[in-house]
């Protein structure tokens, strides 16, 4: 796994069988990762768009994907290829159950690969939360992150946490460290919102990262932690004009920021709606107004959007204040 590792819990956890269920549904949100300043180590969770995974016991022992919609044929129905299968998988197997239940998966794809919102985070938390639903919920939210952050590993090679961690946690993230991993929940301004437009452009996750230089400026440097500094100070004290002004990406920006058509025209538009800050949402393409009022954010996308028409180039909108809750059960029996 990386450079983390999976604890073993069948030692340590208790597992109640006459609580299991038959079949849950569970939807898991869109992430913004980054936000904006802080690469890596920042992110949160919008209300729409998101996945949702069907889960049932069947009676043939082992871990199937029965159908993948949404997802335009792209991903593998092969339970081990499969970041939601393969970390289901992984975590009956931790818990001394692989021989002991049969599972079958629906996944539904609500939104676009490879957008820059979290989408292989999205299924892969979904599936997790569902299976441990299943299970009469043995394990907490904070058990489930090693192998969320495994599905991001399976899915593009590097196990970071920006986007399941707002994912499965809600909310806004801080990711102070990965050995141990070390998550920290931060807070949430009330009028906070999040305008995310999705061009209909291809910007692969893999190729974004390669673009990223492995050596920076001190003087960059030092402009840039004081931004995710003054950052997680903004959220603590509601202050959005030190969020506005915190929110700025000396270091990654700029080079990810060729890969988006339109992308610096898109900036001026949103900033002259009133925007706290704009900007890439985890690798792109995907870009985020953040704003003070969903008013705001509303019309930050709008104008975007026509701008981008103008260009002849699709794409979608979406306006969400923070999602604090995550996953979330859709129903079960």
């Amino acid at each position: 796994m990386s450079n983390l590792e999976v604890p073993s819990l069948k030692e340590n956890i208790h597992i109640d069988q006459s609580k299991w269920l038959k079949e849950v549904r569970v939807f898991a949100p869109a992430t913004v990762a980054n936000m904006i300043c802080g690469f890596d180590v920042l992110g949160f969770a919008v209300d729409a768009p998101g996945d949702e995974v069907f889960m049932r016991q069947v009676a043939e022992k082992g871990v199937r994907i029965k159908s993948i919609a949404g997802d335009d044929g792209r991903l593998p129905l092969d339970p081990d290829k499969n970041t939601v299968s393969a970390c289901v998988k992984l975590l009956l197997a931790d818990l001394g159950l692989t021989d002991a239940i049969g599972i079958e998966i629906e996944l539904t794809k609500h939104m676009p690969i490879g957008s820059g919102l979290g989408s292989s985070s999205a299924s892969t938390v979904a599936g997790l939360f569902a299976i441990n639903a299943l299970l009469g919920e043995p394990l907490s939210k904070d058990a489930l992150m090693p192998y969320c952050v495994e599905g991001e590993r399976l899915a593009c090679g590097h196990g970071h946490a920006d986007n399941v961690a707002p994912a499965l946690m809600g909310g806004i993230t801080l990711i102070r460290g990965y050995e141990p991993l070390d998550i920290i929940a931060l807070p949430v301004p009330e009028d906070l919102v999040a305008g995310i437009v999705f061009p209909q452009v291809d910007v692969p996750t893999r190729d974004a990262r390669q673009l990223i230089k492995e050596k920076v400026r001190l003087k960059d440097a030092v402009t840039q932690w004081g931004n995710i500094a003054g950052l997680i100070a903004g959220l603590f004290r509601a202050d959005y004009e030190l969020i506005s002004r915190s929110m700025h990406d000396v270091l990654i920006e700029p080079t990810r920021a060729i890969l988006i058509p339109e992308f610096y025209e898109m900036k001026r538009i949103a900033l002259e709606s009133n925007a706290l800050s704009f900007g890439i949402s985890g690798s792109g393409p995907s870009v985020v107004a953040i704003c003070k009022g969903k008013e705001d954010a509303q019309l930050a996308v709008d104008r975007i959007q026509a701008h981008l028409a103008k260009h002849g180039i699709e794409s979608f909108q979406y306006v969400s204040a923070v999602n604090t809750q995550g996953p979330k059960l859709l129903n079960k029996s």
